[in-house]
């Protein structure tokens, strides 16, 4: 029962389609592992059971040579015994002949015997034969299976740390995507735009606050050019102007300011009129 449980074993691992039932698998990894030692497991138990079945088979094969051999020895005792009977009833000794008879019948009989265990041990011999070529044969399936699934095995777990690498990698690249150095150069390149277009901003502002420093220079320089000339007509002196310079005439200074006068006077009338 044992060996028939292991041969049954042995034939349903040999025929199993390993790509069926790694498509069916939730984790075929798991299942190829699971599925090597399984292998590794029953290939034990085979090789033992076709170790106990090799050694039945070598033991029935020795108990029929034995019987052989013991039908060819009895067969020839038989016949010494039935020359030697032979002998002494030529020679007249007829109890002798009579006995040596009796020898070789007993020996016939043990060669007889010896026959029939051989062909008795023969359909065993041939039964065990079969039994043990087909779980060799299945060993040796089962070991080239098993070879299989450790090359698939290695293979997917090749191709999953390959795959592992891979999304480390594009990992990495998206996470440089999004912390572009180029971005950052772009930001702090218009960071320094804007600083230097609000320095450019203060010196123009700087710039237009000192032309109105120096218009107002200016302004002061004319009022005191204006009271400085009232004071010198006041005075009765000469209006400190350069269209006046070197005319050195009082009387047409007091000429103008009559007419500046009687100006005044008329547009005061027109005024008073109106």
């Amino acid at each position: 029962m044992v060996k028939q449980s292991i041969f049954g074993r042995i034939s349903t691992l040999a025929k199993a389609n390993i790509n069926a039932m790694l498509d069916k698998a939730e984790d075929p990894q798991k299942m190829l592992d699971q599925m090597v030692r399984d292998y590794t497991n029953n290939i034990s138990e085979a090789e033992a059971a076709i170790a106990q079945t090799i050694g039945n088979l070598r033991m029935i094969e020795d108990d029929a040579r034995e019987d052989r051999e013991a039908a060819e020895s009895w067969g020839q005792k038989a016949q010494a015994a039935s020359l030697k009977a032979d002998q002494f009833r030529a020679e007249g000794k007829t109890a002798d002949a009579q006995k040596f008879d009796n020898l070789a019948k007993i020996a016939i009989e043990r060669q007889m015997d010896a026959e029939q265990q051989v062909r008795t041990a023969e359909p065993t011999i041939a039964s065990q034969r079969e039994i043990v070529d087909r779980l060799k044969g299945g060993l040796t399936t089962m070991k080239s299976k098993r070879q299989e699934l450790v090359a698939k095995r290695d293979e997917l777990n090749a191709r999953q740390k390959s795959v592992q690498a891979q999304t480390a990698v594009a990992d990495a690249v998206k996470s440089i995507d999004l912390l572009d150095p180029t971005s950052e150069v772009s930001r702090f390149e218009e960071k320094i735009r804007r600083e230097e277009a609000r320095l450019q901003g203060q010196q123009e502002l700087a710039a237009s606050s000192l032309d109105a420093q120096f218009e107002s220079l200016e302004d002061i320089g004319h009022q005191s050019e204006v009271e400085a000339r009232l004071a010198a007509l006041k005075s009765g002196g000469s209006q400190p102007s350069a269209l006046t310079a070197g005319s050195g005439s009082t009387g047409q200074a007091s000429s103008d300011a009559a007419e500046l006068s009687m100006d005044y006077s008329a547009e005061g009338e027109d005024s008073a009129s109106r």
